[in-house]
């Protein structure tokens, strides 16, 4: 044991966790900032997708992990801060379960609304919704998402009733706004953006603290007058609880070069994500503050899991 601990790290390929299916926004993530990594490390960083249960089947895979460095874990927002307060039992616990390396990227929320809601503004959805408690609805992508819970805390903010309408994936529903049959939408800008530019919906407002790149014409829910409105999707790279802190301070070192690289902001900010990169501590207070935040909003709401 000694002398495995004298290798230098690291000496064999390292796997990162993926939460969710091939395919998503979690893939991106994972194959800019995984591709680098490797190159930086000198060791392939191979990405396994364990999706199912809303994350929870491959976060308990990575908390189970060996503490050696070799496995990671893309914790997402869901995962990390939604989970524990909507299921009773978990066979993981964020805080105690899992080391924060570094927080790599947040993609922020755009407000869609049809075309047929007379509402040019976020206040005046706001007048609107407040002239007609509970007639005006939101979709998501599932009860408990991130579309879900920002429009939680958009009620909340504005003190307003809105009917909330789950669907299957948040793609079902913006096919469903678009169509008319509902009304209002929280989703990441990417999927939006093509919608907003082709007229098919119009966007209200983004769930950023600053305009983004992708959508500068898009004010923000602060500058409509509901700076409380300020969330994201996030991802970042967490380890299992033991790991040895030399390892945590070398992933991280790494991770913050490679989140300053042109091409990688280039290429997240086309995805409409902000890249961060933070240190562990500043991850971990982030983690702590998200928790808080959003159990008040959980509980202030009644929701609870599917």
């Amino acid at each position: 044991m000694a002398a495995a601990a004298e290798q230098p790290y690291p000496i064999r390929p390292i796997r990162l966790i993926l939460p969710f299916p091939a395919g998503g926004p979690t893939d991106i993530v994972a194959r800019t900032f995984g591709a680098k990594l490797g190159e930086a490390l000198g060791q392939q960083v191979v990405s396994d997708n364990r999706g199912g249960a809303a994350g929870v089947i491959g976060a308990e895979i990575a908390a189970r992990a060996a503490p050696d460095g070799y496995t990671l874990f893309l914790g997402a927002i869901g995962v990390m801060t939604l989970n524990p307060h909507l299921h009773q039992k978990l066979p993981y616990d964020p805080a105690r379960d899992f080391r924060p390396v570094s927080l790599l990227s947040a993609s922020p929320y755009i407000l869609l609304a049809n075309q047929g809601l007379p509402a040019r503004s976020v206040k005046e959805l706001a007048a609107l919704a407040k002239s007609r408690p509970g007639q005006l609805n939101f979709a998501s992508g599932g009860m408990g998402t991130g579309n879900h819970l920002s429009g939680e805390l958009f009620k909340l903010a504005a003190g307003v009733d809105l009917v909330h309408v789950p669907y299957k994936g948040a793609s079902l529903a913006v096919g469903d706004l678009i169509a008319g049959n509902v009304q209002l939408l929280f989703i990441n800008v990417l999927p939006a953006l093509p919608h907003v530019k082709s007229g098919r919906a119009r966007a209200l407002a983004i769930t950023s603290k600053r305009r983004s790149p992708a959508a500068p014409d898009v004010p923000t829910f602060a500058e409509a007058g509901f700076p409380a409105v300020e969330t994201s999707s996030w991802h970042g790279i967490v380890a299992p609880i033991r790991v040895p802190a030399a390892i945590v301070k070398r992933l991280h070192g790494e991770l913050a070069k490679i989140a300053r690289l042109p091409d990688v902001k280039e290429r997240m900010e086309a995805q409409g994500a902000e890249v961060i990169g933070s240190t562990p501590d500043e991850f971990a207070t982030f983690i702590r503050s998200e928790l808080a935040r959003w159990g008040k909003v959980i509980k202030a709401a009644g929701i609870k899991a599917e």
